[in-house]
């Protein structure tokens, strides 16, 4: 699944945490019609068809970059160097790559532009697979693994020194300043690496990989891996004509994704010399014979256009001979349980059709086999555009299932509402359960409006929708604004007030809360420091020292006599005199003493965070749960940056949709001690929905075809609006 981020959304750690309740929903539908930035998992990127085909060795060694082995260039460009991490380590990748989790439009991959999908983390998103579910579970996969290597990297008890200090009076409880801080420490967080064994091995996979490289562990001896694993050149002697060398990849055709596909491009020098055959198989195929010779094989072969299915001696004639310069493809569609080939770009007639493709118990890996010495070959699995229009192909397959969902007739599901009302009710009672009466009662007038505009016979009366008066409901929304104004203690205050029981009897509700009153101090802090930047003003601060330079400003913490960390701007000494006892002379301007006024609040309200930080992280220290530390790690990190907002590794902790989150889980807890549903019916379906989807999408069927955001996205604009 992207990001950029790059990743698929970022869910919240304590959505789904309960201290033995009722599980609580988290964003429910915030996300849907106002979906966050691209993160390239579900954007559409660059085409995977590469235009006009390959017709000679020559084009295909310039578009691969001095092919046969110019593709290891692009192994070397694939990776950055660092001074402070061996270029062996799993984190190194991780912590200097400034790309996206998932390919967007300006990747670049060895030298072919930049429509390739490869990330600098190693995710492979091919192109006709973006949007889809099963690219957007395998992107949160990837991401879980690459946050379980990271936290294996980084130092135990970083937090620990954050807000280490005085617990005597206000002014001298500030964080403890050493005259020389180690490299990677700001504001008392320690951000040193520790090298460690990776702990993503030990994360399930949720659904199977894909195919990245050619497996140099699943090979006849008589062929070799080159490059970057994509490259496969026979090596042995020309045997009897029934021997021959044999290579799988690294993982098998996933069945989720629905529709696979792969190309292979000879790279020999001599057409009339070149046997080779492509195709897939088990690993019960035997690798010193060509693929379709074997049992649970399946193949086309190059030198007499003919196509073999497990075992078969004779084949049958499908299609054109290839050699040299051409590029062959394999299409696997689950759904159909159909396999064609192309051949540069052109696509063949269906190969075979199997009932077995569906098989649960077996995994079919791409495979292809080499006979004669100099033949040579270069997979491409989606890193590069492939010839063939994948694309297209898929955006067929999508509509086939799109049409026959929007045939269905819907005429009984909801007697005796249509489909309009069905939809009406649904959007009515998912307000009045979150507790927009307002918007509620609004939108049931204008469907009354509407239908009376569309009546037809006069003496027919229009019956309206009768929104009640909810006091629990007003409370409810009272509760939801202040938390979506980001303010916190209201929200705590009138949570009280109302329902004093529900913080008590749902502790991981309270500790959200809580964790999101940090977050608002240090958006606060961070968004006035912004302003004075801009406006050239010195600010004071009890963090460490630190250099940060802005746009036009550079802004420089040292510590001064009295133990305090001031905040100079260039040319700020010439602005600002001082009296022989230390204090500032005001400069009888007004306008520059309101901006002295509000560096000073900027100061206050730095301090405030970092006494409430460490009120935090006294009360929930001996929280046994791992949840609970790694989210506080995850916000203190938010002291290591003069400006957070502007750092996009903990700038998404600032963003308001963790409001919306916050205020939804609370509102959940709040139903629930009322002994009502802490979900709305819509919400409901929905749940229902994805869980359809997915268990349709297991075998390659329909549900590999469809998202619920691929119908929101489909929404003409102005209709969204």
């Amino acid at each position: 699944m992207t990001n950029p981020n790059p990743f698929p959304r970022r869910m919240s750690s304590f959505a789904s945490a309960n201290n033995g309740s009722r599980p609580l929903r988290s964003a429910g539908f915030s996300h849907l019609l106002n979906p966050p930035p691209d993160s390239g998992s579900h954007g559409s990127g660059a085409s995977s068809h590469a235009g006009a085909p390959f017709s000679s060795l020559d084009a295909g060694a310039a578009h691969l970059g001095n092919a046969p082995h110019g593709l290891d260039e692009g192994r070397r460009s694939h990776r950055t160097s660092g001074a402070n991490l061996p270029s062996f380590s799993r984190a190194f990748d991780m912590f200097t790559s400034k790309e996206p989790l998932l390919a967007g439009p300006n990747m670049t991959y060895s030298g072919v532009g930049s429509s390739a999908s490869v990330s600098k983390t190693g995710f492979l998103s091919p192109s006709y697979l973006r949007g889809s579910g099963y690219l957007e579970k395998l992107a949160e996969q990837h991401k879980a693994k690459l946050m379980a290597d990271r936290e294996t990297t980084m130092s135990k008890g970083s937090s620990g020194t954050v807000f280490a200090g005085n617990t005597g009076n206000t002014e001298s409880r500030s964080v403890t300043l050493h005259t020389k801080l180690p490299s990677g420490i700001h504001r008392g967080v320690a951000l040193n690496l520790i090298e460690r064994p990776p702990a993503s091995a030990e994360l399930e996979d949720v659904v199977s990989p894909l195919p990245t490289r050619w497996n140099s562990d699943d090979k006849d001896h008589t062929v070799e891996v080159f490059g970057d694993g994509y490259e496969v050149k026979y090596t042995g002697s020309k045997g009897s004509e029934h021997e021959a060398g044999a290579i799988r990849a690294d993982n098998p055709m996933p069945m989720q994704c629905g529709v696979y596909y792969f190309e292979v491009m000879l790279l020999s020098k001599k057409r009339e010399e070149n046997i080779i055959a492509i195709g897939f198989e088990t690993r019960k195929a035997q690798l010193s014979r060509f693929p379709g010779w074997e049992g649970e094989s399946w193949a086309y072969h190059g030198n007499d256009g003919k196509i073999f299915a497990s075992g078969s001696n004779s084949g049958r004639l499908y299609g054109p001979t290839y050699g040299a310069g051409d590029t062959v493809g394999c299409l696997m569609n689950f759904r159909t349980n159909q396999v064609l080939f192309t051949k540069n770009g052109e696509e063949l007639e269906i190969a075979f059709k199997d009932p077995s493709f569906k098989d649960p118990t077996k995994s079919f890996y791409p495979a292809v086999g080499l006979k004669r010495p100099g033949d040579h070959i270069w997979i491409n699995f989606g890193q590069v555009p492939f010839q063939y229009d994948i694309d297209g192909y898929m955006k067929k397959q999508q509509k086939m299932v799109t049409d026959k969902i929007r045939s269905t007739d819907t005429a009984n599901l909801a007697p005796p509402l249509n489909d309009t009302e069905l939809i009406q009710q649904l959007v009515l009672q998912f307000l009045q359960h979150d507790g927009y009466v307002g918007t509620a009662r609004a939108f049931a007038e204008e469907i009354h409006m509407e239908k009376q505009a569309l009546n037809m016979d006069a003496d027919v009366p229009v019956e309206g929708v009768n929104i009640k008066d909810d006091e629990d409901a007003n409370n409810r929304q009272q509760i939801r604004r202040a938390i979506l104004e980001g303010d916190i203690d209201q929200a705590l205050i009138y949570t009280n007030q109302f329902y004093p029981k529900v913080l008590e009897e749902n502790g991981q509700v309270y500790f959200r809360l809580r964790c999101r009153k940090f977050i608002e101090m240090i958006r606060r802090e961070a968004e006035m420091n912004s302003s004075l930047q801009e406006a050239g003003v010195k600010a004071k601060s009890t963090s460490q020292p630190r250099h940060h330079t802005g746009n036009d400003t550079q802004r420089t913490y040292s510590q001064n006599p009295g133990g305090e960390d001031e905040l100079m701007t260039e040319g700020e000494e010439e602005m600002m005199d001082t009296e022989e006892d230390g204090s500032e002379l005001r400069t009888g301007n007004p306008e520059d003493e309101t901006m002295a006024m509000r560096a000073a609040g900027v100061s206050e309200l730095c301090q405030d965070a970092l006494e409430y930080g460490q009120e935090l992280r006294d009360e929930f220290k001996n929280d046994p749960s791992h949840e609970v530390s790694k989210h506080l790690n995850e916000i203190f990190a938010l002291m290591a940056y003069p400006n957070p907002l502007e750092v996009k590794e903990v700038a998404h902790l600032l963003d308001g949709k963790g409001r919306v989150a916050v205020a939804e889980e609370l509102n959940s807890a709040i139903l629930t001690s009322l002994g009502k549903s802490s979900r709305a019916a819509l919400e409901n379906l929905y749940a229902q929905t994805t869980v359809l989807l997915e268990d349709l999408r297991k075998d390659g069927g329909d549900g590999a075809f469809v998202t619920i955001q691929n119908v929101i996205d489909d929404i003409p604009k102005a209709q969204v609006n």
